[in-house]
């Protein structure tokens, strides 16, 4: 068994608490490119999303996180809006584990679909879900859902929405 391996092996996947909020907030900030929310955001992200959400721990230290939810006009969808990975779990498979923990979630058995947004140069988003959606064998569609100049001012880079679907996450 390689150290990849058992580190993997060692990392809990759980659903979000409430005292998750403060420590999503520094696993974020040591996450670049990742857009930092308020502490605040985070709370309700590790409250009020905690159905379609996952927490990492590896030896009690949080080291990923998603946060994700169903919006009310999509029911057969999970935006994924977040995805964290610690560079301490990085190369351990944790992203695509975390998502398959929040498409098997009960909040989710009736999602067919899963979106996100990424930028065009974020490599390590694009591999993961375009790695995700080959492992589910479904269809991928890319689109503009928030332009860098019309929605950001400039100040942003374009977020491309990618939606993969329809598939059935407990087939494969």
């Amino acid at each position: 068994m390689t150290s990849e391996t058992s580190r993997a092996e060692a990392i809990e996947l759980r659903q979000p608490k409430d005292t998750d909020g403060y420590r999503l907030h520094r696993l974020i900030a040591e996450c670049p490119p990742l857009d930092p929310n308020s502490i605040y955001c985070n709370l309700l992200q590790c409250t009020h999303f905690a159905e379609t959400g996952v927490a990492a721990e590896l030896d009690g230290e949080l080291v990923g996180f998603i946060s994700a939810y169903i919006p009310p006009i999509k029911p057969e969808t999970v935006f994924v809006w977040q995805v964290a990975v610690h560079e301490k779990a990085r190369g351990t498979g944790l992203g695509k584990r975390m998502l398959r923990f929040v498409a098997q979630r009960q909040a989710c058995r009736n999602v067919r679909f899963m979106d996100t947004t990424i930028t065009e140069d974020n490599a390590a988003s694009w591999g993961l879900f375009m790695s995700f959606a080959r492992e589910l064998a479904a269809e991928t569609q890319k689109e503009t859902f928030f332009d860098g100049d019309v929605h950001f001012g400039g100040h942003h880079d374009s977020e491309i929405l990618l939606r993969i679907g329809p598939f059935d996450v407990n087939a494969h």
